[in-house]
């Protein structure tokens, strides 16, 4: 299970429990432990989690920077010529408006936040700032055939078609990626979740997730939460996390089906109305059956218990995730 998927497992788990708090406060910092789940904050620190946005950015911008001059290094000893570029402008880590899944008013305006959600309609940012690659009047001075070469030096060489998954991705690998992989790889170090050392764990924690609805007393909560469901007139859903599932479900295939933009389209409009009506049923619902601290408190204790468990394999991931930060 490589860290997409991991993140993924996350995602979902974090939907038993919406909504707890998120990882970071409202004034954009970093999360305090007593906000994460104890599971959460082992992986959390172990991955920089604790640091605040400014920290980050910072971490970020100097990780790219020492990327891009081994990269140059690198493209040296092949024989060609590279400029280390600025790959920071731009780059945030800013939460942007605050998402309140617990307040009536916010879910009345954006239900989940996924038809509409706060900043839709505001003009994206603008950069008068124009990126200029440093490379590019050197790479147009080379031959086509040089410029290949150029290229396969700095990124390796393209993905046969064996390599190539249906969608046209294809499993990235920094040994096989040129010099980019090669100072990513310098720097970053081994990602303990796709090198499969830790593959163990992954599965323990994969699974954990999996049938943490499945416990007693989280099926107890989703059950009372469900029959609140039917008596305001949204039956058929067993858990939280279908509820906000299946407006993503029909969202996914609103767009699946379009073929052009509509700009104001109905029925667009009509799915966020519904969206907005199930959302505030849901409030309703997790309101009457105290549903969040109801899933935070059997959350932690199944988290606390898994750590206990697993202490060693987790003892063992940190290590290898602060080696590579």
């Amino acid at each position: 299970m490589n860290r997409r998927r991991f993140a993924v497992a996350l995602l979902a788990a974090s939907a038993l429990v919406l909504p707890l708090a998120a990882c970071s406060g409202d004034d954009g910092g970093a999360a305090s432990p007593e906000e994460l789940s104890p599971l959460s904050a082992y992986l959390s620190a172990a991955w920089g989690g604790d640091l605040d946005q400014d920290e980050q950015q910072a971490k970020f911008e100097e990780q790219q920077k020492k990327i891009e001059e081994l990269q140059a290094e690198c493209m040296a000893e092949q024989g060609f010529e590279y400029q280390p570029m600025d790959t920071t402008g731009g780059v945030s880590y800013s939460s942007g408006e605050e998402w309140k899944p617990d307040d009536r008013e916010w879910v009345s305006q954006y239900g989940y936040g996924m038809v509409n959600w706060p900043g839709r309609d505001e003009p994206m940012p603008t950069d008068e700032t124009e990126f200029v690659d440093p490379n590019q009047d050197y790479v147009a001075s080379l031959s086509e055939s040089e410029q290949a070469a150029f290229y396969e030096a700095l990124y390796g060489p393209s993905p046969t078609e064996e390599e190539l998954n249906d969608d046209g991705s294809y499993e990235w690998n920094w040994e096989t990626a040129g010099c980019s992989g090669w100072a990513q790889h310098e720097i970053n170090g081994e990602d303990p979740w796709s090198s499969g050392e830790h593959q163990d764990l992954t599965d323990a924690i994969n699974d954990f997730y999996t049938e943490m609805p499945n416990h007693p007393d989280m099926a107890d909560l989703n059950a009372a939460w469900s029959s609140c469901m039917a008596d305001a007139g949204e039956p058929g859903f067993a858990t939280q996390a279908e509820a906000t599932e299946s407006i993503s479900t029909e969202l996914n295939a609103y767009y699946d089906n379009q073929t052009e933009y509509i700009e104001d389209d109905p029925a667009l409009d009509e799915l966020g109305e519904r969206e907005i009506a199930l959302a505030l049923a849901d409030l309703d619902c997790r309101e009457k059956v105290d549903y969040r601290a109801q899933s935070q408190k059997i959350t932690f204790a199944l988290e606390e218990q898994f750590v206990a468990d697993h202490k060693a394999e987790l003892d063992a991931f940190k290590a290898d995730a602060e080696a590579g930060r």
